[in-house]
Parts: structure tokens; C-alpha cells; sequence
């Protein structure tokens, strides 16, 4: 079953979508999260917490957009986001941080902030299908299931929902975790060719 019930917070621009559930159970971990956000300072916030619950599908194939991954292309389609925010749920912390997921899987690896809290790029077929390399498009992704990283990943989002730019994003991050900052950039630039 397919599920893109939307919360939309606040109004006007700059429009931001953020983005849980977006394949299998994960949606268990990351939903309410989204659902605790309040309104943005300025702005928009649409919420959808649980693109779907189906089987997991790697935001990595071209299959995902060509299944239940239509509904994310349409939301973003509709919604034109300025700020787009991807949260995902894992259980293996190696085979997203290991530096040789760039010759495994194709994208960078993701870089730890703290609490096992990872932060990346989205997926390079979405960000290529619909947004362009300089929009603002961030992933986090939380371990299933941890109180601790759960804390630390409501402080980035409701820090994310109230940005307007990336430059105040990125000021953000490596003011806070200047080392992961810049490796997360780095990597992204990198894979990039910026």
C-alpha cells in the first residue's frame, strides 16, 4: 500500500518537502519525527511521512521511480521545493559509511555526525530528474530504533525547517561538525564534478 497523506506547515516561500517512509518499515522509525515538527519561522513545510510501506526498493534503481517512487516525483513536481529532506532508517551503519560504497553502489558514503546520525546526498536519479546539482537536497539517515539518535536527528530537522538557504545550512554543519561537514561536502563536490 501506497501512502502520501501530506502535513502542510506554514505558507509562502521558501517551500520545503520532507520526505520519511520511503520504502519499507523504516517509515517506523522516521514518521513520527516528521509528524513532531511544528511550523517553519517562514515558509512552507510539507510533511509526507510515509511515502509507502511496501517492500524495499533502493532509491538507487530506476525501478523505485518507476514504481511507488512516481508519487515522490509528483510531489516534488507539484510542490517545487527549494529545500528537499530525505529521512531514512538503517541497520547497517558499515555499508553506508564504508569509503568504497562509491565503487560498490555508485554514490559517496555517508558521513557521521554523531549518534550514528549519518548525513548524504539523495539519490543521484532523483536529484538528476528533478532538481539540479546546486539545489538544496539533503538525506539523513538514523539507526532503527535508537532514543539517542532519534534526539539528535529532531534538532537537525527542526534546524533544516527553518533554513532558507543552503549557504545557512552548510554554515550550520560545519559550525557544529566542522571535520564531517567538510567530508560531506567534499564527497558531494566530488561525485559531482563541482
Amino acid at each position: 500500500m501506497t501512502t502520501t497523506s501530506r502535513i502542510t506547515l506554514g505558507s509562502g516561500d521558501p517551500k520545503r518537502l520532507f520526505v520519511g517512509g520511503l520504502h519499507g518499515d523504516e517509515w517506523m522509525h522516521t514518521s513520527a519525527l516528521l509528524e513532531s515538527l511544528d511550523a517553519p519561522e517562514a515558509g512552507t513545510l510539507v510533511i509526507i511521512p510515509k511515502l509507502t510501506d511496501r517492500a524495499y526498493v533502493s532509491t538507487l534503481e530506476d525501478r523505485y521511480y518507476e514504481g511507488y517512487g512516481r508519487d515522490l516525483v509528483a510531489a516534488i513536481e507539484e510542490i517545487k521545493p527549494a529545500i528537499y529532506l530525505e529521512l531514512h532508517s538503517y541497520r547497517d551503519f558499515y555499508g553506508l559509511t564504508d569509503s568504497r560504497r562509491i565503487d560498490e553502489k555508485g554514490v559517496p558514503a555517508y558521513v557521521e555526525l554523531e549518534d550514528r546520525v549519518l548525513i548524504g546526498s539523495i539519490s543521484p536519479i532523483l536529484r538528476r530528474r528533478c532538481f539540479s546539482v546546486r539545489d538544496f537536497c539533503v538525506s539523513f539517515e538514523i539507526p532503527a530504533g535508537d532514543d539517542r539518535s532519534q534526539k539528535l536527528a529532531k534538532e537537525l530537522l527542526d534546524f533544516t525547517k527553518d533554513c532558507v538557504s543552503v549557504a545557512e545550512f552548510l554554515d550550520f554543519v560545519l559550525s557544529r561538525y566542522p571535520e564531517q561537514g567538510r567530508r560531506a561536502i567534499e564527497n558531494y563536490r566530488r561525485f559531482y564534478g563541482l
